[in-house]
């Protein structure tokens, strides 16, 4: 049997499901790559939380596989919505890289004054760290990102380590400790969306660890309880167990922030509960300033 695999354009996309591919073949599973284009993609020139958030990077591969064209696709975990289609399964997870943002920066980071991302959170946080800074919107994949950077139009950007990792990119930086600038649910870690295919879910979960699994499913179950969506700037992290959450204003001057150790998905949803009342006025505001600016 051979495996369709759909994936995005883009080298990150393709360099993760390259990875995935290897993997098969090193247990005897055959595989190709189709790429589907996304409106995150083809829709560069407006913040994400103004074009749906992170699911638009999903949508086009579910839709391709629910119609026969892929039989899975791979993704970052961090862009799968938490309602997902009936049909369709998360088939594996693979061991997570790094769950750390990386600030890479022109010179020197006493230079830094200008920094770009697209992501609430990120832009929260740093403001947190930080009230002096500009933070600039800044859209396109990692290449075109940086080069962005070295254009003058940025002194620094933000972006996942991983990614960085991924692609092989080394490149002047700091990176921000997680358990400071808590990342987004399930950030580091690659996934592979299948159709509900007995069969086929079988062959995919050789890829699957079992810890990151379990990881990520904390995380997921905080995020759906606290709502939100890509309006509210939330960073969720857990780590063998450990888990951080946080949710920010979004100029970063205020934050409401648990930290435990967690044993089961009940605790981990009671805890996103907890969050949620304590911080229900943060993600109320956010989706009221950004959810009108989506709707103009």
């Amino acid at each position: 049997m051979s495996v369709r695999i759909g994936t995005r354009g883009s080298k990150l996309a393709l360099a993760q499901t390259s990875t995935v591919c290897k993997k098969l073949s090193a247990i005897g599973i055959r595989s190709g790559q189709v790429i589907i284009s996304t409106q995150g993609d083809t829709t560069t020139g407006v913040p994400l939380h103004e074009i749906g958030g992170q699911g638009v990077f999903v949508r086009a591969l579910d839709d391709a596989i629910l119609a026969g064209e892929i039989d899975c696709a791979v993704h970052s975990m961090k862009d799968i919505p938490a309602v997902r289609p009936a049909g369709l399964v998360i088939a594996a997870i693979l061991r997570r890289d790094s769950a750390a943002d990386y600030l890479a920066h022109k010179s020197s980071i006493n230079a830094v004054n200008v920094i770009g991302t697209s992501s609430t959170r990120r832009r929260a946080q740093m403001l947190r760290h930080d009230p002096g800074i500009t933070i600039k919107d800044i859209r396109g994949n990692i290449d075109t990102r940086i080069r962005k950077m070295d254009a003058g139009e940025y002194d620094a950007i933000l972006l996942a380590e991983a990614g960085l990792t991924r692609l092989g990119i080394r490149i002047k930086g700091e990176r921000l400790p997680p358990e400071k600038f808590v990342p987004a649910p399930n950030q580091g870690t690659i996934a592979v969306v299948s159709r509900a295919d007995p069969s086929l879910m079988e062959e995919l979960s050789a890829l699957d660890h079992p810890q990151t699994r379990t990881d990520v499913a904390f995380e997921r179950a905080v995020m759906e309880q606290l709502g939100g969506g890509c309006f509210t700037p939330l960073g969720i992290y857990c780590r063998a167990g450990h888990l951080i959450a946080e949710v920010l204003s979004l100029d970063g001057k205020r934050t409401e922030r648990i930290e435990t150790d967690v044993q089961s998905i009940e605790q981990a949803r009671d805890l996103g509960r907890q969050l949620h009342m304590k911080a229900k006025d943060l993600i109320d505001d956010a989706y009221q300033k950004l959810g009108i600016m989506n709707e103009r």
